[in-house]
């Protein structure tokens, strides 16, 4: 059973303590700082108690000693100074958490039980590592090495040198702009300036003088004389984002551009001209547009002379392992966090699984929302999003001691005796990945055999979770999490989810 080391001067707070944890964790206390900093040099302890204000040591120095001895260690302030300045300096140390007293029993052993699952997530090695190396790349590094971004890259290389007009579709969030930039930096104008202009950000009016400039007077509130993007740009590569969300009559002036690379400036009766590429990028279905009347098929055609699709993060799996290490990475060096490892194989699975809907983007933003957030090494399940937990979290019972009474025969995706050596067991399993060609067969090969584990463990025991983790020599929060993984069922017996 996990051990908790409780550091107060008041027996009380020990009597209760051990009242809440009863049956989660064995008790282990400390009167004084001196006494609890020798008890964690010696022992292994699962999560700590620590009061802020003890007879000979601030808590928050103790905290700091302990962290020296564990960095994985969760500790969780206890104080009767329920003060926003204690509880912000503590977190800031990277405190668990931080409860006022008197204690809540509940809470106390919800808080207690997530400390410990932390714990043992925590001291799991790492699936991937915070290299601060990464850290120093490039934030426009292309990440990825599935089949739809090699062709991605293939499709850069071909055009990138070609002073022809590329349009680039994808959803929003998969990277729009940095293809744009990259087709820019391998061209032969990248010494010229790049410049980008969101369509959709400005209204109508603004958008055509950002985009063609306006002579003094033109209309109300145009003092001066203003240069436009295509006069800025001479030279260069311009970058329209959002094309589809272009106003009609800005169409028509681009389209010019686009076929002799001459404009006027709006108000203007002296024609400009000028040399620039244009890359254009939309989220929206311009030939549907075309067809309902509101985008203008002859730019369509020019804009589409070459055509990059960017697959969404949903289509490409295997490379979120590769962006998570980097945006990682760019947030430990960003958030001076020198301790921060990587993040745990269970965090790592769920991450993989989940459908992005926000595409790269969510992704960085969910890494960088955990480095913020974690006080431990290792980024953990529990500090993901409830979204991305929940909508892969199967309905389980609610007693994880439940007894289930049906157990189906039958299971959607049977699993065989791992020992057979002419059924449909592991040798078969090799042997198709192999005709398939898999590049992940340890890992595929691995999940098979502690699938048919779990559900082998799980029908001996009636479903009885308590007694199957036991049994397989892992906690109930581990249990849970790898029934999760492989969509276990049982609220009406033990099966593979369909």
């Amino acid at each position: 059973m996990p051990t908790v080391l409780v550091i107060d001067d008041d027996p009380s707070i020990f009597l209760l303590v051990r009242k809440a944890l009863d049956g989660v964790a064995d008790i282990e206390t400390a009167a004084t700082a001196e006494e609890g900093l020798n008890l964690a040099s010696k022992r292994h302890f699962d999560a700590v108690l620590l009061d802020i204000v003890l007879p000979d040591r601030h808590g928050m120095a103790v905290f700091c000693e302990i962290h020296e001895l564990d960095r994985r260690l969760p500790v969780i302030f206890m104080t009767v100074e329920a003060a926003s300045k204690t509880a912000i300096e503590a977190m800031q140390l990277g405190a668990f958490d931080y409860l006022a007293k008197p204690l809540a029993v509940k809470h106390l052993r919800t808080l207690v039980s997530r400390a410990i699952q932390q714990r043992e997530l925590a001291s799991v090695p790492v699936a991937i590592v915070a290299d601060e190396d990464l850290a120093k790349d490039s934030g426009e590094l292309f990440i990825g090495r599935s089949t739809p971004m090699l062709e991605v890259f293939k499709a850069i290389g071909r055009v990138s040198k070609q002073d022809v007009p590329v349009l680039i579709r994808g959803e929003s969030g998969t990277g729009k702009e940095l293809v744009a930039r990259a087709l820019y930096q391998y061209s032969h104008r990248s010494e010229g300036p790049f410049l980008a202009v969101n369509c959709a950000a400005l209204p109508d009016n603004l958008l055509e003088s950002e985009l063609f400039g306006h002579e003094k007077g033109a209309f109300t509130g145009a003092d001066s004389r203003r240069i436009g993007k295509f006069e800025q740009c001479n030279n260069g590569t311009l970058f329209l984002d959002e094309i589809g969300d272009m106003a009609p009559i800005v169409q028509a002036k681009v389209l010019r551009v686009l076929q002799d690379q001459r404009f006027e400036r709006i108000g203007g009766n002296n024609e400009l001209k000028t040399d620039v590429r244009i890359v254009a990028a939309t989220n929206r279905p311009l030939e549907k547009m075309v067809a309902d009347g509101d985008f203008r098929e002859d730019l369509l055609y020019r804009l589409n002379a070459v055509t990059i699709e960017l697959p969404p993060l949903r289509d490409r799996p295997n490379d979120i392992p590769m962006l998570i290490q980097h945006f990682l990475s760019q947030a430990k060096s960003e958030f001076s966090k020198p301790d921060l490892e990587g993040v745990s194989p269970e965090a790592v699975s769920l991450l993989k699984r989940h459908s992005w809907p926000g595409n790269v983007r969510q992704l960085r933003a969910v890494v960088r929302r955990c480095v913020l957030d974690t006080v431990l090494p290792v980024l953990v399940p529990d500090l993901l999003p409830e979204s991305i937990r929940a909508d892969q979290m199967p309905e389980l019972v609610e007693d994880s001691d439940a007894d289930v009474r049906t157990l189906p025969t039958d299971d959607p995706q049977p699993i065989a005796n791992l020992s057979e050596p002419n059924g449909r067991g592991l040798p078969d399993i090799v042997d198709r990945l192999f005709q398939e060609r898999s590049t992940d067969m340890y890992a595929e090969t691995i999940a098979y055999a502690e699938r048919y584990l779990l559900l082998r463990v799980l029908r001996e025991t009636d479903g009885n979770q308590s007694k199957a983790a036991e049994i397989l020599g892992i906690t109930r929060g581990k249990l849970r999490d790898r029934i999760a993984t492989y969509d276990i069922r049982l609220e009406s017996g033990v099966r593979i989810g369909e």
